[in-house]
């Protein structure tokens, strides 16, 4: 399934936009150790935390260093400051996900429409096809990937970024983003019309899978193993997908990157949480500070 929206959403929390469509990996092992990164100024000290974007109900991947470095944390920095803002997200969606002037039937060939009408029947839309049929392919790709997430009993009021913005609230610490929620819709809304509709295929294409990859990436995820992260996901997305890597990927880590070197020539303790795809492979956030001259370290656990 790394091929399709669902895999993306390791990188960019489209689902936290949408009401409804909050997607991803649930957690399942009992012993947690995600991975916490940091980098040290003079007098600063920066987290860097990939997260998962939505897990099943009280889903535990809390650590002891993770809590230390919340609590020590004077911000918190997500890849959107308002990741709650369903208002918008609804209106920008209908602005950028809905094309009833170019429905999908006339996108697709019979065939594979077929198919779509019978994946949609298979994860609960009793219409089907005609569900999706105002809808552009990016948009419907991932709206069949959550309703076979929440089909399968993943919670879309889960994940970590929520726990994390509650928290932060609660304490009175501020809460920064680095971009916009119509800058991650237009990630996806301003692919081109052929990429569009190959990810819905790939969508189709990979239904019969289930979760099982998405199991592996959250066990991954969950146990800190961040080359079975990069294998399972950019791996292959750098391979099939290269101008959308780039897009997705490459560009906002350089982008990130360059806003986080100076906070580390700064002060104080901030806390970084962005999708865990960023900070994984050849062109992670942590390779594009180590080209700006910021050293950056992981955490050591206590186990």
């Amino acid at each position: 399934m790394i091929r399709n929206i669902t895999k993306r959403s390791l990188a960019l929390p489209v689902g936290m936009i949408m009401a409804g469509l909050i997607l991803l990996f649930a957690c399942r092992p009992a012993a947690a150790e995600p991975a916490l990164w940091v980098a040290k100024g003079p007098k600063a000290t920066i987290y860097l935390f990939g997260t998962i974007h939505v897990l099943k109900k009280n889903a535990a991947w809390d650590s002891p260093e993770i809590a230390n470095a919340l609590a020590q944390s004077q911000e918190l920095w997500l890849e959107i400051p308002d990741p709650g803002n369903t208002n918008d997200a609804q209106a920008l969606t209908q602005q950028l996900g809905f094309d009833p002037k170019h429905p999908l039937s006339s996108k697709m060939s019979p065939p594979v429409l077929a198919h779509l009408d019978a994946v949609a029947k298979a994860v609960g839309m009793r219409e089907g096809e005609k569900t999706l049929e105002p809808m552009r392919p990016w948009l419907a790709s991932l709206a069949l990937e959550v309703a076979l997430l929440v089909h399968a009993g993943y919670d879309p009021g889960s994940g970590v970024e929520p726990l994390l913005l509650r928290q932060a609230v609660a304490a009175g610490k501020p809460v920064r983003g680095f971009e916009t929620m119509a800058q991650q819709l237009h990630f996806l809304a301003d692919l081109a019309p052929a990429l569009e509709l190959q990810l819905l295929q790939s969508t189709l294409q990979d239904f019969d899978q289930g979760t099982q990859e998405m199991d592996a990436l959250v066990d991954a995820w969950m146990s800190g193993d961040d080359a079975g992260i990069a294998r399972i996901f950019v791996d292959e997305m750098r391979k099939l997908f290269p101008a959308l890597y780039r897009v997705i990927l490459v560009e906002r880590n350089e982008a990130w990157a360059k806003a986080i070197a100076p906070m580390v020539n700064g002060s104080g303790v901030k806390f970084i949480a962005v999708g865990a795809a960023h900070l994984v492979g050849p062109d992670s956030v942590q390779i594009a500070l180590k080209r700006l001259g910021v050293e950056v370290e992981r955490v050591k656990t206590a186990n």
